[in-house]
């Protein structure tokens, strides 16, 4: 079977590991234009092309795939299959329409829970009970396809964004090669999504990763853990930035950002409903330490009474 995979980031590229051990063809890798990054902004590669090239697979990176000629060059290609995992791009009816066997999309989520671009982050984030991978049928609608298979997983009391990515980008890709085997043999049928259920996974910002010290401490607790490893959630200190890594439900009431008390156990702030206590944090200038190690140098920074966010 010949495949066409297109996917962008990390959790696309263990998607793409997958097809390339399978008995399957991947005759060619759609991904993002490469972008720039870190402090140099040098032009890097998205995970899926760097995995592409060190296979010696094609790579087409257009910033588009709603003209002719980007079209046609897919249509060259003679898919059987288009995997799409993450891409970052819209596909047209006329590229669905390309492949013999369609498109499928492999998506961080049980649909039609959580259709949009940050699924896995939304889920911590509302303390959904589980998440998982839905393989679907894709139709030019957001992820509104038939589901062709789902497997799911717990979210724990301790998962954060980055947990669970990595949980589902080690279960998205053993049920990409079932449903690849169900279509090639004709077995698996598409279960209509139910559209009354669907749920939007708007894209993350750094904006909303600011704490709003007036909002339940239970409420900030799964910010802070669904916006981690990114955007990580911040506030200010004293005048200064800092980001929270980690924290926990607490006890106490004061005025929303207030210190409660500080200790070797972690930095304890009022919220508007009971306290948050805050484990883990990095100062400007400085990286992620636990509270404890700041405690011991710089406790003269966290005074009973001072107001975060101010």
């Amino acid at each position: 079977m010949r495949i066409v995979f297109a996917g962008t980031p990390e959790f696309a590229a263990e998607h793409l590991k997958a097809l390339i051990d399978s008995p399957y063809d991947v005759v060619a890798v759609y991904t993002q234009p490469d972008r720039p990054a870190g402090r140099g902004q040098k032009l890097m590669p998205s995970a899926v092309k760097q995995l592409a090239v060190d296979n010696g697979i094609q790579v087409l990176q257009p910033p588009t795939l709603r003209n002719a000629e980007a079209q046609a060059e897919l249509a060259a290609l003679q898919p059987d299959l288009m995997v799409v995992v993450a891409y970052g791009l819209i596909l047209p009816q006329a590229v669905l329409d390309i492949p013999r066997l369609g498109c499928i999309n492999s998506h961080a989520s049980l649909l039609p829970r959580w259709r949009g671009a940050a699924p896995i982050q939304r889920a911590v984030e509302a303390g959904d009970s589980e998440s998982g991978v839905t393989v679907m049928r894709m139709e030019a609608g957001l992820d509104t396809g038939p589901m062709l298979l789902k497997v799911s997983t717990p979210i724990s009391a301790s998962d954060t964004g980055g947990t669970l990515h990595d949980r589902l980008a080690e279960m998205g890709p053993p049920a990409v090669l079932e449903a690849v085997a169900g279509l090639a043999a004709g077995t698996l049928q598409g279960e209509v999504q139910d559209d009354s259920l669907a749920t939007y996974a708007h894209k993350l910002n750094k904006d909303e990763a600011r704490l709003d010290w007036s909002r339940p401490a239970v409420e900030l607790e799964r910010l802070i853990r669904a916006f981690n490893p990114w955007p990580i959630c911040h506030s200010t200190l004293n005048g200064e930035a800092v980001k929270v890594i980690t924290a926990s439900l607490s006890t106490g009431s004061g005025n929303p950002g207030e210190i409660l008390s500080a200790s070797k156990d972690g930095l304890i702030v009022a919220c508007g409903e009971q306290a948050l206590c805050l484990t883990r944090l990095q100062l400007p200038g400085g990286k992620a330490l636990n509270f404890s190690d700041l405690f011991n140098s710089r406790r003269e920074k966290f005074a009973t009474g001072t107001v975060l966010g101010q």
